[in-house]
């Protein structure tokens, strides 16, 4: 994992935004942080980029390469798998990150099959549970508490 950091200036900051923008789409982003520094003139965005190595054409193939979850998962783990992902678009709106900054399709389908509902169990999966574990536990926690009813999959 690599980690880059940009401070983009609020005034003329065209040269800082076209080396992050540079950095975004040559490499496999795996997270952006960004906070906004109030400072008058001198105010700015300080972003935190952490990246994989590889070039955006490897991401490519892996794309080719996608898993249809609704083959590998049980009817009911597909139902809460897919309710996850609209957690996450939720999360990913608010704080204004691509929902796979969040959590992958492959970490969700992960919790989904382990049944995870403690945040000690979800940092087993991902770093990411620091910031998005307690609404994915509280999610979980309702969606199994939830008795399964005959044709939804027990999506309450």
């Amino acid at each position: 994992m690599r980690f880059d950091f940009f401070m983009i200036p609020v005034r003329d900051g065209e040269a800082a935004t076209e080396e992050l923008n540079r950095l975004l789409s040559s490499a496999r982003i795996l997270t952006v942080d960004r906070q906004f520094v109030s400072d008058g003139i001198n105010s700015h965005w300080s972003i935190c980029v952490a990246s994989q190595s590889g070039s955006v054409g490897k991401q490519s193939n892996r794309k080719k390469q996608n898993v249809d979850y609704r083959e590998i998962l049980s009817e009911e783990d597909f139902a809460i798998y897919a309710r996850l992902r609209t957690l996450r678009k939720e999360l990913a709106d608010r704080e204004g990150v691509p929902v796979y900054a969040v959590f992958t399709n492959e970490q969700f389908a992960e919790i989904v099959r382990t049944r995870t509902e403690t945040l000690s169990s979800m940092r087993a999966i991902d770093a990411r549970v620091e910031k998005y574990g307690e609404s994915v536990v509280a999610f979980m926690t309702n969606v199994l508490s939830v008795p399964a009813t005959t044709g939804d999959g027990g999506a309450p």
